[in-house]
């Protein structure tokens, strides 16, 4: 599943620090979402793609889990920040509506695609083969998955038998990596990982640091920025491995995906998909070209 900062008082991150826990919701550098995207124009030709009903309507709802920093988080005021965000806010630009955010736990978010509650679904969604059987994935980035270890304890994600593993419950690392480690070792007559699934991307990543678990699986971008905020208590563990691409979740067969493939490359060919992304320091996963489905046609 599924990262502007304006920094806390230092006294703050002492404190937190102090505690063992990590600290995603506070905002970056550049404000709110509004900020960074209200230079982005409408597209027509993208906005002709728009079913009638979403067209009419105005507005673009999109479903998230503002849980799993720095892609999407929730600033001081609660509200919905991060760069998959800002994204989904510049999307709903190019297609001339008003994002309007439906705040939800992640495994929800698709079920609200499906039974029209929200248009999109946007909070990092690994696009795979089986998520695709039930929604449509218009793909906008490229992440892979990136371990984390307390500082000073080396874990190889290979060799993870025994340990106790934290993860985001319902992400790909809860449902398929960790696991196939898993039956990996056991196979090899080795002791099974233990996973340690959380409702939350912080508590996967307060539990690595309060010692509570060996080490943390999750999105690079997400690693990497837990890693940031932890000032030194959190290790990258191994490489980045089994890159894949996200998608934004939209009903099957419904033509929206084609309206959101089309604003999406719009952003990419005018440079406000690179703006964000750069702004952001996620930059490495950017692409060049917007596609739908990217699993199965892959």
């Amino acid at each position: 599943m599924r990262a502007r900062y304006a920094f806390p008082a230092i006294a703050a991150v002492a404190v937190l620090l102090l505690s063992g826990c990590v600290d995603n919701s506070t905002p970056s550098p550049g404000g709110s979402t509004g900020d960074s995207t209200s230079s982005v124009k409408k597209d027509a030709a993208a906005s002709a793609l728009l079913p009638a009903k979403i067209a009419d309507s105005g507005k673009l709802i999109i479903g998230t889990d503002p849980t799993y920093a720095p892609n999407e988080f929730k600033d001081e005021a609660g509200k919905p920040i991060g760069w998959g965000v800002e994204i989904a806010a510049a999307v709903a630009a190019k297609l001339g509506l008003e994002p309007e955010y439906q705040v939800s736990k992640f495994d929800n978010i698709i079920p609200s695609v499906t039974g029209g509650k929200v248009n999109i679904g946007v909070s990092s969604f690994t696009d795979n083969v089986e998520r695709e059987k039930i929604v449509d994935f218009v793909n906008y980035y490229t992440a892979g998955i990136q371990w984390a270890s307390p500082k000073g304890k080396d874990v190889d994600p290979d060799d993870a038998c025994g340990l106790k593993v934290a993860v985001q419950a319902t992400t790909y690392e809860d449902t398929n990596e960790v696991p196939a480690k898993s039956e990996a070792c056991v196979a090899a007559g080795k002791a099974p990982i233990q996973k340690v699934p959380f409702d939350t991307q912080d508590a996967a990543t307060n539990a690595v640091v309060l010692g509570q678990a060996d080490a943390m699986s999750a999105d690079s971008p997400v690693t990497l920025y837990a890693i940031s905020k932890t000032e030194g208590k959190l290790q990258l563990a191994g490489e980045t491995f089994d890159v894949a691409p996200y998608g934004i979740a939209v009903g099957k067969d419904s033509g929206l995906a084609e309206a959101i493939q089309a604003a999406l490359q719009s952003m990419v060919d005018d440079g406000s998909y690179a703006d964000i992304l750069d702004k952001w320091g996620v930059s490495d996963g950017g692409i060049d070209e917007i596609t739908i489905n990217a699993a199965a046609n892959g």
